[in-house]
């Protein structure tokens, strides 16, 4: 039987692939996927995927070309990229909005990528430094990809059986963090983050985190009824992937 050929895209990482191993196809900065069909239908409305919260990740492993590629590998900024990318291409570039009791049309297209500084990365190294202002601690830390964050969703959930609070914040930056003032063991950065950690060090390090993070900026304007222009971020709401729901 021959192979069936569907229409392809090829989306470019807000990365470069800068931060993939070398030898990973995601180390081209570039990944193909295809154009939606009815079997992503499918996946969209698998009441047993939204259950469990899985529907974005088995949508990506359709539609991605190069089977070798694991979303769990994706930068969230790389994946946030192909999500938008693959809404335009099913659905078209317009993604109407509820903003302040308004119904706000978006154009996808529109969105630029916030791209990785190169002069502060290692090529094919997901690591990069910060000395803290306060104490003056020195961080190593990566950036999270789709597997840590599902890593860290579990912890939280677990977390929250236990006692009803998640340790979200101080459970992301035991993920984050690969060594404080070179120490690597595991045992010593959870002491860190839960005795040491002082707040304004902590909010300085989630800033610099925010900066240098390559992803889509969701950022975008319109005018309100005065003629006044006006910046929001916009929200991915149920309608994005599924559009022919009403707000």
């Amino acid at each position: 039987m021959a192979e069936v050929k569907f229409p392809t895209e090829v989306v470019d990482l807000p990365s470069k692939g800068l931060l993939y191993p070398e030898g990973s196809p995601l180390s081209t900065g570039k990944i193909e996927i295809k154009y939606m069909t009815a079997r992503e239908e499918d996946i969209l409305t698998s009441a047993n995927l939204i259950k469990q919260g899985m529907v974005v990740e088995k949508l990506l492993e359709s539609l991605i070309v190069d089977k070798s590629i694991k979303v769990d590998d994706l930068l969230i900024g790389d994946k946030n990229s192909i999500l938008i990318a693959s809404r335009i291409l099913a659905y078209g570039k317009e993604y109407e909005v509820e903003i302040g009791g308004r119904k706000i049309e978006v154009d996808l297209t529109t969105l630029k990528d916030i791209e990785l500084d190169e002069s502060i990365v290692t090529n094919g190294v997901n690591e990069f430094e910060f000395e803290l202002p306060a104490t003056k601690r020195k961080l190593t830390f990566k950036l999270l990809t789709s597997g840590d964050e599902k890593a860290i969703e579990e912890e939280v959930k677990g977390y929250q059986k236990i006692d009803g609070i998640g340790y979200e914040l101080t459970t992301r930056l035991k993920h984050q963090i690969i060594s404080v003032d070179g120490d690597t063991k595991r045992a010593s950065i959870n002491s860190f983050v839960d005795n040491e950690f002082l707040s304004r060090d902590s909010v300085a390090f989630r800033t610099y985190i925010a900066e240098i993070t390559p992803d889509v900026d969701m950022t975008s304007t319109y005018t309100d009824a005065e003629g006044n222009e006006k910046e929001f971020t916009v929200p991915m709401t149920v309608t994005f992937l599924w559009p022919t729901i009403d707000l």
